[in-house]
């Protein structure tokens, strides 16, 4: 899985006027969970961009200015109500030999013939959640629709990999192929003429 890497430093205070005015520094303060003791950290807003608003998953490197590294996961991220902006960002250690908990984005593979057929193709979870170690976490996880007719639907259990274990019931639907509206209308409109005929 890729990484990206987020400069940062410790913070000392961690009161809500420090952290106000990291904020009005343009910096977010942000926890670090699953060492022995939580890690408080503020970093530039601008350096979580290509972590938080992209459809990609990520792992992350977190370097502070001691030399320190410390691989981890966003687990959560707070934002204002109204402007947007980042308010606060809780990222999960990662540890070689502890499974982690983490949404995957979903790739669509290959043409369904349903599609070519007329139909729609519905994607039902553009990510899923998947327990894995954390060199084992994919980029996506791919979904192949080569198969798929009109009506038919690809389960979770399709995509299923012995990498990572995936925290969805086997009858989720990742995605189908439906007729479409055009092609349902077309059907009704012919049954109705035939019964007039």
């Amino acid at each position: 899985m890729k990484s990206i890497t987020i400069n940062g430093s410790q913070r000392e205070s961690v009161g809500k006027v420090a952290t106000k005015a990291l904020r009005n520094a343009g910096k977010v303060p942000c926890v670090l969970y699953g060492g022995d003791n939580p890690l408080h950290f503020s970093a530039e807003e601008l350096s979580f961009s290509k972590l938080v608003y992209t459809p990609n998953a990520h792992t992350v490197v977190i370097a502070l200015e001691d030399g320190s590294t410390h691989n981890a996961i966003l687990q959560d991220i707070q934002f204002h109500p109204v402007s947007d902006k980042i308010l606060h960002i809780d990222f999960y250690r990662l540890f070689d030999d502890k499974e982690v908990t983490m949404d995957i984005p979903v790739a669509i593979k290959g043409n369904a013939p349903g599609v070519l057929a007329g139909g729609v193709l519905r994607l039902n979870k553009r990510k899923l959640k998947v327990k894995a170690l954390p060199k084992h976490l994919p980029d996506f996880i791919d979904a192949d629709i080569s198969e798929l007719e009109i009506g038919n639907k690809l389960y979770v259990t399709a995509v299923a990999n012995e990498n990572y274990k995936l925290l969805h019931p086997d009858n989720t639907v990742v995605c189908q192929v439906r007729i479409s509206r055009a092609a349902m209308k077309a059907a009704q409109e012919a049954a109705k003429a035939e019964k007039q005929g």
